[in-house]
């Protein structure tokens, strides 16, 4: 009748849904469950109280609409109150997806969970392996995806729910970093999550955030969705969490007392891939994510003592890191603040911010992001030095684009020649 397409949820339950795509509206759907017994059975077997009302069809256009509402648990006192109650104590037991949306609802609603919702939360929060990881995914990443991600983190993981969805969060905490850090590796990665979430949020008339370049274009590329329905801004926070999550395994103190975490960024990378594959978090979505926890720390090993990072390092920066750049450096931003907390100095954030604004206003201009045409191509250097396909082509022409960028040349015979030159002294390849 709709015009829909039926999606079967859970057929052995009687619940399916009717998805409806609609030029004006976008998509729009209609979630329909079988009724076995009476309406007030029915809205027993419901997660929470505010969502166990219903209203007969007869009685939705009437006057007295509020006295016709059937509401066996006093859900409207709950919303009044702004409380997340359960309806019974076998509630998270029989879906203990219900454990991670009791977060999710409270924090878009901006409600608090119940005391003894909490407790039976928590005693239930060994049910949540019982979920499908799309489940799980789908409810962690909506609640990454609102305003103060960091307190419904913290939730979760007082509820004992977010070192069960990603157990190796559970190695951070209490792991003490060198003095540059003011919060161990746990704290450093919940305050990772908050500077992220604010950093997108434009300037806010903040002495800290107005430094973060930002523009309408800045917001549209955090706007777009990547995987899961899930945009740049979600995936950037996400990143901010897992981005030191390798460091208690790599954690190593010298007998000077100076603590080091080497590869922490590389094997971080491969935890977060396999978590997050793990979770069924698209493919997209794990390459981006997994790239930014990866190169978190290289825009600050750009810097050369007080001079800025030159076109050519710049170039190669966004050569390697390519749809992960952009927000690999507001990653590294997010990070800077919360490694400084409270002790954070505005002329070293300054300095910092200055350098990330530097690399991504070079990296927009044509001859570093690539966006004009070559000054020589592939076929022509074959032609030209009587070459066959192969690796030392792609080469040859990253090194000339790499000299373009730095302004070392302008024209096709400077590309040759500075071709010509590699090959006699045997770089290409090296």
């Amino acid at each position: 009748k709709l015009g829909g397409s039926f999606v079967p949820l859970s057929p052995e339950r009687g619940i399916a849904r009717v998805v409806v795509k609609d030029s004006e509206s976008g998509q729009w759907t209609v979630d329909l469950s079988a009724l076995p017994g009476s309406i007030e059975e029915d809205l027993g077997r419901r997660d929470f109280t505010i969502d166990a009302m219903a209203l007969p069809l007869s009685a939705w256009d009437s006057p007295a609409l509020a006295g016709q509402v059937i509401d066996p648990f006093n859900g409207r006192q709950d919303l009044l109150a702004k409380v997340v109650r359960a309806v019974s104590p076998r509630v998270f037991r029989d879906d203990p997806a219900r454990l991670v949306r009791s977060v999710r609802l409270a924090s878009s609603l901006g409600f608090r969970i119940d005391p003894e919702t909490a407790q039976q939360a928590k005693a239930d929060a060994s049910c949540i392996g019982q979920v499908a990881p799309e489940r799980v995914r789908d409810e962690f990443l909506a609640i990454l995806a609102m305003d103060g991600a960091k307190r419904s983190l913290e939730a979760l993981d007082r509820l004992d729910l977010l070192c069960r969805i990603v157990p190796e969060l559970a190695e951070a905490k209490g792991v003490e970093q060198p003095r540059m850090h003011y919060w161990d590796v746990w704290g450093h990665l919940m305050h990772s999550v908050e500077n992220a979430e604010r950093i997108t949020q434009g300037h806010q008339h903040s002495p800290i955030y107005t430094l973060v370049y930002w523009t309408a274009e800045t917001d549209a590329h955090f706007s777009q969705e990547v995987c899961d329905g899930h945009s740049r801004r979600t995936l950037l926070k996400l990143a901010a969490l897992f981005h030191d999550i390798a460091k208690p395994r790599t954690k190593q103190v010298a007998e000077t007392g100076r603590t080091r975490f080497p590869d922490h960024s590389e094997i971080g990378a491969e935890m977060t891939s396999r978590r997050l594959s793990q979770l069924r978090v698209g493919s997209r979505g794990v390459a981006l994510t997994a790239k930014m926890v990866e190169h978190h720390l290289r825009p600050a090993h750009m810097m050369q003592g007080v001079e800025l990072p030159t076109k050519r390092a710049i170039y190669r920066y966004y050569r390697d890191l390519k749809d992960a750049a952009i927000d690999t450096l507001y990653l590294c931003q997010a990070d800077y603040i919360a490694a400084k907390g409270p002790e954070i100095n505005p002329d070293d954030w300054a300095s910092h911010a200055r350098m990330v604004t530097h690399i991504l206003q070079t990296g927009m201009q044509p001859e570093v992001s690539g966006r004009i045409q070559r000054l020589i191509d592939g076929k022509e250097l074959m032609q030209h030095f009587n070459l066959g396909p192969g690796p030392i082509i792609g080469t040859m022409l990253d090194r000339v684009e790499e000299a373009r960028a730095a302004g070392e040349i302008a024209t096709r015979e400077e590309a040759l020649a500075l071709a010509a030159e590699k090959i006699t002294e045997g770089q290409v390849g090296s």
